[in-house]
């Protein structure tokens, strides 16, 4: 049982099951692929394959299907790779119903991505690009445009550079928290008790996931003292280089102004909207007209923050200054600017605090989403919308849905157009009256709600509808959530290990649901039929 071979087989008996298991579950329905690439610890280019569809239940699922070694990332290669692992499994191109990837060249390229090879095979295999990553490009250019806040997002991993770059900084920031946070227990400025005040430190913001500048603004505000003092500290330390004692001043000196302290709370409130909306993209039970629902919310909450949100950000950012004594410029006095900029026409501080930053900040996101989220306007979610149960199914539209479900002449015939007409009607004024239907908050729960009071079988043309517009993808990150797996499996010390062993690993790993519902006796029958072995388990 110590035996390495011996281990390898049992890890692949598990693996095989667990796919099985999922293959099972699928059954004979159609289903989405999620596909995305990525390069492992050896510098091999390795592609997973996530599968999305609708269960007996009408849960939307996702499962990891595999991690397949691919030697280049052309959009024929990874087709090649794909139909390789459905031959494997026993699946079909013609059941996939959607596709979802992370915008790339050779994923989505018009005329020879991955997305277009897959088309030509299949006509109903609609291309969704991964929210998630529509909203980080719509973040990166919004940053690209206003100037001051790509100067701003180049001096926060300048300043967390500084504060973090030893360990006796670090102590001195923990210090510094302790002594502000025994300041305002005395002042009664924040409670005291278990589990509250916990030591925190400024988090480092990350290349990809704009996320992550949301929690290092949020630290920054909170330990905006402690973390002034450290630049002091380095400042008047000699044993430094006079580099590093300069880079220090400017750094205090930009942090204690008031645009600086401005833009730190504007960015705040913006990536708060947009925070949310990238969290609620990365969940697996997501439907795509509830996203584009929640990303009309987000258009709607920085329109509002645009319209009223002014003067709450000045007072708060005054307040912080007041604090700190940081100098508040007079709104009303022109602003001193250096150089070819003199030449244009001079500008008060409110002018160019409030429209040069806070309207271009806002308006160029604005743009952006509109730009990036260009879906609401095709017709296919259009019709998708009209399956909407909420205000007790306000944006039901029988013709709409019928055009929805012309875009699948292969799941629907002559005859289902025809039946789909009349079970509409009978199935709107059904669900209109029962109570049961009522509060429901997306299709999602409307395809639950179905199966439990089997409606699905009395309505299945509507309910047919309904998992077609729930296996389109949303955002591709059950895959990105594969390739965290992926190293914590394949890490320096195992980076040698095969890419059958490492798939084998990663499926039970990824899947343990799965894998926990499979029986141990299962897995020593199919270890024994794999081949003839001197002991019986």
């Amino acid at each position: 049982m110590i035996s390495p071979k011996i281990q390898k087989d049992i890890t692949n008996v598990a693996a095989s099951l667990v796919t099985k298991a999922i293959i099972s579950d699928i059954g004979d329905n159609f289903f989405s692929i999620l596909v995305d690439e990525a390069r492992d610890i050896s510098i091999k280019e390795q592609m997973a394959i996530v599968l999305r569809y609708v269960n007996c239940n009408g849960d939307i699922i996702e499962r990891f299907l595999g991690l397949v070694h691919v030697s280049d990332t052309t959009a024929s290669s990874l087709k090649e790779a794909i139909e390789l692992i459905f031959a494997k499994n026993g699946l079909s191109l013609t059941k996939i119903r959607g596709q979802g990837y992370d915008g790339t060249s050779n994923m989505s390229g018009q005329f020879s991505g991955l997305k277009s090879l897959i088309l030509v095979e299949n006509n109903f295999a609609y291309y969704v690009h991964c929210f998630a990553h529509q909203l980080q490009l719509a973040l990166v250019a919004c940053a690209k445009k206003v100037y001051a806040l790509t100067d701003f997002f180049n001096f926060i991993p300048l300043l967390c550079n500084v504060v973090g770059a030893s360990c006796k900084r670090a102590d001195i920031l923990r210090a510094k928290q302790l002594e502000e946070l025994a300041k305002s227990i005395a002042s009664d400025d924040v409670q005291s008790g278990r589990g509250l005040n916990q030591e925190m430190s400024l988090s480092r913001p990350g290349d990809t996931r704009w996320t992550s500048h949301y929690r290092s603004l949020v630290s920054l505000c909170r330990l905006f003292d402690p973390v002034l003092d450290v630049p002091e500290i380095v400042k008047d330390d000699t044993t430094l280089m006079q580099a590093k004692r300069s880079e220090a001043t400017g750094l205090m000196m930009r942090m204690e102004t008031f645009e600086f302290v401005l833009l730190l709370h504007l960015m705040i409130n913006v990536l708060a909207i947009t925070n949310e909306l990238s969290q609620a993209l990365q969940r697996k039970d997501q439907d795509i007209v509830n996203a584009m629902s929640l990303v009309k919310v987000s258009k709607m909450l920085l329109l509002k923050m645009r319209d009223d949100g002014w003067d709450n950000l000045f007072q708060k950012t005054s307040e912080f200054c007041i604090k700190r004594g940081i100098d508040i410029p007079d709104m009303e006095s022109v602003l001193q600017v250096q150089g070819r900029i003199k030449r244009r026409r001079p500008v008060t501080h409110l002018h160019h605090f409030k429209v040069d930053i806070f309207y271009a900040v806002i308006d160029t996101q604005l743009q952006e989403l509109n730009d990036r989220f260009s879906e609401v306007s095709l017709n296919l979610l259009e019709c998708m919308a009209c399956l909407n149960p909420c205000n007790s199914f306000s944006a039901f539209d029988k013709n709409k849905l019928c055009e929805f479900a012309g875009y699948y002449p292969s799941d629907f015939d002559g005859n289902d157009f025809v039946m789909l007409e009349y079970q509409l009607d009978t199935y709107i004024a059904d669900v209109q009256l029962d109570p049961d239907f009522l509060n429901l908050q997306g299709i999602a729960d409307l395809a639950k709600r179905m199966v439990e009071k089997k409606k699905h079988i009395v309505y299945p043309l509507v309910y047919l509808l309904l998992k077609l517009a729930l296996t389109l993808p949303v955002a591709t990150a059950s895959v990105e959530r594969a390739f965290s797996a992926m190293k914590h499996i394949k890490t320096d010390l195992r980076n040698r290990i095969g890419d059958e062993w490492l798939n084998d690993c990663l499926v039970p790993y990824i899947e343990k649901d799965v894998f926990d519902s499979i029986d141990n006796e299962a897995i020593m029958i199919e270890f024994q039929k794999v081949k003839p072995r001197r002991m019986i388990l």
